[in-house]
């Protein structure tokens, strides 16, 4: 079920990928299929032991964080409430002077006064809402790592059901969840946006952390390449290649790829109303995830997002259609990324 969507019209797939696309589906039934148990005897005691500690250690954590979080929301009412005052003293400064028909020098200096304080005000609401901001993402942190060190203490046992490969449903709606989650960058006055946010490519010498989600390029069953959703397991500085899962066999299938297959997906969505800079523009080349597939492919920018909350409408490379490319299909932020190939002619 690699890239062949279901409930799609024939003619909406990409095409020449297809004998990959069900093959791969055939592999993966959208039942369960039961992977070999894994059981805590089959795990070195050390590594069982420092991944319990680790989430025991997050645990703690993150009970401390959701308390932080709670007293910044409070503050955060408050200091609205506060400021609500000042802001309905403007609104009546300024309904006075309309009333009058005139700017009086004590209405100039009232107004100074109370935009001076409104200013203030919104500052301090603005840094509470970063600090908040900032509880959040660490929370997201460690609830990553919380995943991560369940994973590898294999926190199973002989009386334990064998874990099973995720249903495709609840697959698609974990990647449509975490594209919608994914945090929208706010930088303050001045700031730039920073790597990988939207469309904004990764550092050269950026290297992926465990647990985050690549475009992966890597060898079909049929032997052609494509361009795989997978989670990094690891990098290897000596060799400079990543082992990573792919995303659709639950860690079944690992890969071992060089930095160059490897392109590291958006951090941040990129708000179009502040910063379109760094969002891919019409007619731009990239690689998309096929709507309810787990594959990405070349696709062209048919509109960028608006608002901060929309996503890509994008046209597939497509030869079913007279001109090469499929009609408008939506594409989060998440999932786009560039494609470094040439256009197609």
């Amino acid at each position: 079920m690699r890239g062949s969507p279901l409930a799609e019209p024939e003619t909406t797939r990409p095409m020449g990928r297809r004998t990959t696309a069900s093959m791969r589906s055939a592999s993966l039934s959208p039942c369960t299929a039961p992977e070999p148990p894994r059981c805590r005897q089959h795990l070195p005691r050390s590594s069982f032991g420092h991944a319990t500690m680790a989430l025991v250690s997050a645990d703690s954590r993150i009970a401390e964080l959701l308390g932080e979080l709670h007293q910044l929301i409070k503050q955060t009412q408050e200091e609205r409430s506060r400021s609500e005052h000042n802001l309905v003293n403007i609104q009546k400064t300024h309904e006075r002077m309309q009333t009058e028909n005139k700017i009086s020098p004590y209405y100039r200096t009232k107004l100074r006064g109370l935009y001076t304080t409104a200013k203030a005000d919104a500052e301090a609401e603005c840094n509470i809402l970063r600090k908040a901001l900032d509880k959040i993402a660490e929370i997201k942190s460690l609830l990553e790592e919380r995943r991560i060190a369940a994973k590898i203490a294999g926190l199973y046992n002989d009386s334990e059901p064998p874990r099973k490969t995720m249903r495709r449903g609840v697959l698609m709606t974990l990647l449509q969840q975490s594209a919608m989650t994914l945090p929208l960058w706010i930088g303050k006055p001045g700031d730039k946006p920073p790597p990988l946010c939207g469309a904004i490519p990764a550092a050269s010498d950026y290297v992926a952390k465990p647990g985050d989600k690549v475009a992966a390029r890597v060898k079909a069953v049929d032997g052609d390449e494509q361009w795989i959703l997978a989670e990094v397991v690891s990098y290897s500085h000596a060799t400079n290649k990543y082992e990573v899962d792919d995303i659709d066999e639950e860690g079944k299938e690992r890969h071992t790829l060089s930095r160059r297959r490897i392109i590291p997906l958006p951090q941040w969505k990129a708000n179009p109303e502040t910063d379109p800079e760094a969002l891919f523009q019409k007619d731009q080349l990239v690689l998309a995830l096929y709507p309810q597939t787990t594959c990405f492919y070349r696709a062209l920018i048919h509109a960028p997002p608006q608002r901060p909350q929309d996503d890509y409408s994008v046209l597939f490379e497509d030869t079913s259609y007279a001109d090469g490319y499929s009609p408008p299909l939506n594409v989060a932020q998440r999932y786009v990324v560039a494609c470094k190939e040439t256009k197609k002619k």
